[in-house]
């Protein structure tokens, strides 16, 4: 009875003791991380219909335990007849010794692992980590990459480790679970479609960078966006070649004349300018023994319209004169020229705005030279000037329009926008952007160009230019905006131009009429649709004009 006791006494001892062993989770650490955080997934991203544009793929990874591996040598030998491309010296140091775990090879492929497995070698293993893949790298700089480990780093990426993936990875949450997908603002198919026509644009032209963006401009979301050159996120080391960035958000330019919409809505909505105004455009404007001439000058007087049309640099000048260049300088930073737009991209440069405009620097800054943003900047101020008035941050997350009114800021009002809009679609129907609105018949778009002379070793007047456009479609009730750039774009023939209208435009319009219909406009030439767009603004208009202007708008009656 006393041995009975005993021996029970003894078996139930360790019945506890196996039970309390049960319990501990064994932690197994490689190279400082534990084996669920390298077997964490990241959540798939799918555009806003749902497609997928990153996802993460279940691949082996090949580790070693060296305290087990009875001749490493041979080990070596071995491993080497699947595995070509390691180094035998190293690989035979890596396996001698104590160590615990050490990493072979991550991410090798199944049929290596097969291969690998029937070598039947002690001490070889597998752990299965996520790999993250990208469809297609047309979105690099807006879904960013990934490290070796997962991490996020760069773009929505590394957003998302922000938002807590990391944090789930790191408790092991995020292992063999099916995490909610990451929906973006973009549209694939919109995507697409402007990275093509980007492509062309540079080997069309010879441009050695292009870059473009497309804004809902009412809600703010980003429909697409592209910057060339780019790199493959697949190949996370690309993303470091020179040129690589995202010229959208994260490159500072002076933009040139598209600028001009920007001085002559805060002229005519501050009352100080209407359409019906007059500036003599005959002669430069001087400062000192520096004079500011027209591109192709008219030599006359014009109207604010011809003026908006004809690109003049001397109106425009006078128009700012007029406004006030401290009114100027505020409207900058009413419409957040000096401050950076934060956005879910980490990838952003604060804008170089002065903070004081000295009367010379107030005439550039007029016409878009002396101060330098990023296109996004000036993408968010022409949804703006087209969408009513409302400044709306933009985003590259879904965001309904109730969202985004309620957050928006008043920058112009509406009857301001009205003549905004106004001028862009006279300036499509015999202006500057013309040609773009020959590709882009029957969706009313209109826009602005600039070329603007790029600064080398601190000079203008290089040869050099970036070739703007701005645009928004369709103007009757405006929904999108966009900002097209070329760098350094050359003629495409001997009878071509070089400035943003022959390129730049093109480019915009080849866009607008692939992508319209994919957004659910229909081409529609019913003229009073245009004659919609005069008709709140023809009480304003030069009266020796408007009948002109009512017959280029379509005026039926």
């Amino acid at each position: 009875m006393i041995a009975a006791f005993v021996l029970g006494l003894l078996f139930a001892i360790i019945g506890v003791r196996l039970a309390q062993l049960g319990l501990v989770e064994r932690r197994v650490v490689i190279d400082g991380r534990e084996v669920s955080e390298i077997e964490a997934s990241r959540p798939p991203i799918v555009d806003r219909n749902g497609l997928e544009m990153a996802l993460d793929l279940r691949v082996p990874s090949l580790f070693a335990e060296p305290r087990r591996i009875v001749d490493p040598e041979q080990a070596t030998d071995a491993i080497l007849t699947v595995l070509e491309d390691l180094d035998r010296e190293w690989l035979v140091q890596r396996l001698t010794g104590e160590a615990g775990f050490v990493w072979i090879k991550r991410e090798i492929s199944p049929d290596a692992r097969d291969r690998i497995m029937r070598l039947g070698i002690p001490g070889i293993d597998f752990l299965s980590e996520s790999k993250r893949f990208y469809p297609s790298r047309e979105a690099s700089h807006v879904l960013g990459t990934v490290d070796i480990d997962s991490k996020g780093i760069a773009g929505i990426e590394r957003n998302i480790d922000g938002d807590g993936v990391a944090l789930l990875q790191e408790l092991g949450i995020a292992r063999d679970q099916e995490l909610t997908p990451v929906q973006l603002s973009l549209d694939v198919r919109v995507q697409h479609a402007m990275y093509t026509e980007l492509v062309d644009g540079m080997t069309r032209y010879k441009s050695i960078a292009s870059a473009g963006v497309i804004l809902d401009a009412r809600s703010g979301e980003v429909i697409a966006l592209a910057s060339l050159p780019d790199f493959d996120p697949n190949v996370p080391s690309t993303a470091v070649a020179e040129g690589r960035f995202n010229r959208i958000t994260a490159g500072n330019f002076e933009l040139g004349s598209v600028i001009k919409t920007v001085t002559f809505a805060a002229a005519l909505d501050s009352g100080a300018v209407s359409l019906r105004d007059r500036y003599d455009s005959r002669f430069p404007v001087r400062f000192g023994r520096f004079s500011i001439t027209d591109f192709k000058g008219q030599n006359r007087i014009l109207t604010v319209p011809e003026i908006y049309r004809y690109s003049s640099n001397v109106g425009t000048i006078q128009i700012m004169q007029t406004l006030g260049k401290d009114n100027l300088r505020a409207f900058m930073s009413t419409i957040g020229f000096d401050r950076p737009i934060e956005t879910e991209l980490p990838e952003r440069t604060p804008p170089k705005v002065p903070s004081q405009l000295s009367e010379v620097v107030a005439a550039t800054a007029s016409f878009g030279h002396g101060f330098s943003i990023s296109p996004m900047h000036l993408a968010r101020a022409m949804a703006a000037f087209v969408n009513g008035g409302l400044l709306v941050d933009p985003t590259f997350y879904p965001r309904d329009k109730e969202t985004a009114l309620a957050n928006a800021q008043r920058v112009i009002s509406r009857r301001t926008s009205e003549k905004i809009r106004f001028l862009m679609r006279l300036n499509a129907l015999e202006g500057s952007a013309s040609r773009m609105n020959k590709l882009a018949a029957g969706y009313r778009a209109g826009g602005k160009t600039g070329t603007a002379e790029k600064v080398v070793e601190g000079r203008y007047g290089t040869g050099k230019n970036l070739n703007v456009f701005a645009s928004a479609f369709p103007l009757e009730s405006p929904q999108y905006v966009m900002v097209v750039l070329l760098d350094e774009a050359e003629p495409e023939n001997a009878q071509s131009g070089n400035t943003a209208g022959w390129n730049a435009g093109e480019v915009s319009g080849r866009i607008i009429a692939r992508v319209a219909p994919m957004l659910g406009i229909a081409p529609d030439s019913n003229p009073q649709l245009d004659e919609g767009l005069i008709t709140p603004v023809s009480a304003e208009l030069p009266v020796d004009q408007e009948e002109r202007l009512r017959r280029l708008f379509g005026d039926t009656r």
